[in-house]
């Protein structure tokens, strides 16, 4: 109860801020979202006067702790005192990465918002996630031309308004083109990424963690076991009884700090199954990933409706190689080398893709604000 009433506290003052100080405003599920926003928020502040607002779901964001004259960040839950936020917030632009907007219990504000969709997988749109995820948002940021295909293709087979599509890029894989790190701390043996995704069908929820991790020990790697943030929500019991089981091996590592990429630049090749990473440390940092060969993660069964093989598809095998758990050999994982594909043709401005996002926030705020002094 103490803690309703101290989101309910939050969201008072934010409504009681002057409307000139809440005209942009990031929503965050919690602190893996922060590298997404951080670039677009550092390049509004720099680059204009406007003020930013930040509201999280997640106590231990990042986010809140940033500081700047013209920066207020605001704390809420994920449950109903968001949900009458959303309902009932007045701004000129929100910008989140959480999709399903007006689906569930997340609605559309009564008062006029444009509300942008920024990327924070490289996956493709229509297969990993349910359908009509992106339907009520204004803007889609885009990562590469397939979300740009995509979502025309989704709006022409259902008959939908056409949004603005941003050609923006992603980034995450700014972060790992770049920050200059090494990429590798020790040549005396082979040191494994093990990210897999999350769901029903996912390495860790089928019980295959603990295998795939006694396998690669056994071959003399150095193992880091970095779940997805959803696998703690519906799977903690089986990624503890991992971390229990292995924690005392010097050659095993627990990371559960998705937000950092120091596990990308230290690992030699990634283990996965349909994970969005496996595609940021490919085009990011030129390594080899192993694909654990299971069921596709599919969240949308009417993903075949669009005519557009999803990228986490059609370049699997142009990244790594496809293997079953029995399959994974000391002899695989030794030898396997990658073979260099120009992350260009799959992903937009390499390297700068904030400077689109905020030119474009701040355009689209100007217009706003005009168009609200016209009316």
């Amino acid at each position: 109860m103490l803690k309703t009433l101290t989101h309910i506290i939050q969201v008072v003052k934010f409504m009681e801020l002057p409307a000139e100080m809440r005209k942009v405003v990031f929503y965050s599920e919690g602190k893996s979202y922060w590298p997404i926003f951080k670039g677009l928020i550092d390049g509004i502040l720099d680059q204009s006067e406007l003020n930013v607002c930040y509201i999280s779901s997640g106590k231990d964001d990042p986010g809140l702790e940033y500081d700047h004259i013209h920066y207020k960040s605001f704390i809420i839950d994920d449950g109903y005192v968001r949900n009458w936020f959303f309902r009932n917030i007045q701004a000129n632009i929100m910008i989140m990465t959480m999709p399903d907007l007006n689906q569930y219990q997340v609605k559309k504000s009564k008062y006029p918002v444009h509300y942008i969709y920024t990327q924070h997988a490289l996956v493709s749109l229509h297969m990993v996630y349910r359908q009509g995820a992106f339907d009520w948002f204004d803007t889609v940021f885009c990562s590469g031309p397939h979300h740009v295909r995509e979502i025309r293709a989704l709006e022409e087979k259902y008959n939908l308004p056409q949004k603005k599509l941003l050609e923006c890029g992603y980034a995450r894989l700014d972060s790992l083109v770049n920050d200059q790190k090494p990429v590798k701390v020790d040549n005396e043996f082979k040191h494994i990424l093990f990210a897999p995704s999350w769901g029903p069908n996912a390495a860790i929820e089928l019980g295959l963690g603990d295998q795939v991790i006694k396998k690669l020990l056994s071959f003399g790697c150095k193992v880091t076991f970095r779940p997805h943030p959803e696998t703690f929500k519906s799977s903690l019991k089986l990624i503890n009884k991992i971390i229990s089981k292995y924690s005392i091996n010097k050659m095993f590592t627990f990371d559960e700090s998705i937000s950092s990429l120091d596990s990308f630049y230290q690992s030699d090749l990634m283990i996965s199954d349909w994970s969005g990473a496996a595609l940021e440390y490919s085009f990011g940092l030129s390594k080899p990933v192993i694909f654990l060969d299971l069921p596709k993660k599919i969240n949308n069964p009417k993903y075949k409706e669009i005519n557009i093989i999803p990228l986490e598809v059609s370049v699997r095998e142009n990244i790594g190689v496809i293997v079953s758990v029995d399959e994974l050999t000391s002899s695989l994982v030794r030898k396997l080398s990658f073979t260099k594909v120009n992350s260009s043709e799959y992903i937009f401005n390499i390297g700068k893709s904030d400077s689109h996002g905020v030119q474009y926030i701040l355009d689209l705020n100007k217009d706003l604000c005009s168009k609200k002094e016209v009316n």
